[in-house]
């Protein structure tokens, strides 16, 4: 009998000992994989296109833009291993025009660990009216998500070279914007995916690319861009903005 639970225990440890060493592995690979990711550049120019004063409020992992006396708001997931801020160019653009813009800072930069964050958002800021939801890439994914679920929260869905995956309500309008020098958006799943939209309007931005639509520099498998990212952000805020007044 000593010898059984001598056995035993023995046996024990060693389990113990593979399960603490496939947590260490796994646990190193997640620290691996959420410290790579794209970061926002420190710099923006903005010179010439901010032209309204906009108050800049941090609550927990969200940043409001807010537009003076603005009622219509706005709320943006990142992309995919993308830095929350490096959206804020686009953002700011948006509030300087009257739309106040609620940025949502995802775990790991991954919008698809929190999809239903917008859900925090709403009664954070009573003063906001009308709410529509944005995203790019696999955020816009998870934007599109969010609507499918809820379908009754906001008035509009924006994509920025991002699809849906799910059938989306049949009354939801929905935008579309990408550049047509776009290399990682796949334009044959962008295709059969928007089966998925009722209401599409979409604007296709001339010299555009994946990357420019956020502030984070060259990214891999994109195609070389023939705007400046200015350009970019001011052209997406238009088009945005005209799908919101429409």
């Amino acid at each position: 009998m000593k010898n059984r639970n001598k056995h035993i225990k023995k046996y024990g440890i060693r389990i113990s000992i593979i399960l603490a060493f496939f947590i260490l592995i796994i646990g190193t690979a997640v620290i691996l994989y959420s410290s790579d990711y794209y970061h926002a550049l420190s710099e923006a120019d903005l010179e010439n296109v901010i032209t309204e004063e906009i108050d800049v409020i941090t609550q927990g992992n969200e940043i409001m833009f807010r537009a003076k006396e603005s009622q219509t708001g706005l709320i943006f997931y990142p992309g995919g291993k993308v830095e929350a801020t490096a959206y804020e160019p686009l953002l700011k653009i948006l509030a300087s025009k009257g739309i106040s813009c609620v940025l949502i800072e995802m775990p790991f930069h991954l919008a698809v660990l929190d999809s239903d964050a917008a859900n925090k958002v709403f009664d954070h800021y009573p003063e906001i009216k009308t709410w529509y939801i944005a995203g790019h890439s696999l955020g816009g994914a998870m934007a599109a998500s969010y609507v499918a679920e809820y379908p009754d929260q906001t008035e509009g869905l924006i994509l920025l070279a991002a699809y849906p995956t799910k059938e989306l309500p049949s009354d939801m309008k929905v935008l579309s914007v990408y550049g047509d020098q776009d290399q990682v958006l796949t334009m044959e799943n962008y295709v059969n995916n928007m089966s998925h939209v009722k209401i599409l309007s979409e604007v296709v931005l001339e010299g555009g690319n994946h990357a420019q639509f956020g502030n984070y520099g060259i990214q891999k498998g994109d195609g070389t861009a023939l705007i400046t990212p200015k350009e970019q952000w001011v052209q997406t805020a238009d088009a945005i903005i005209q799908f919101i007044e429409q």
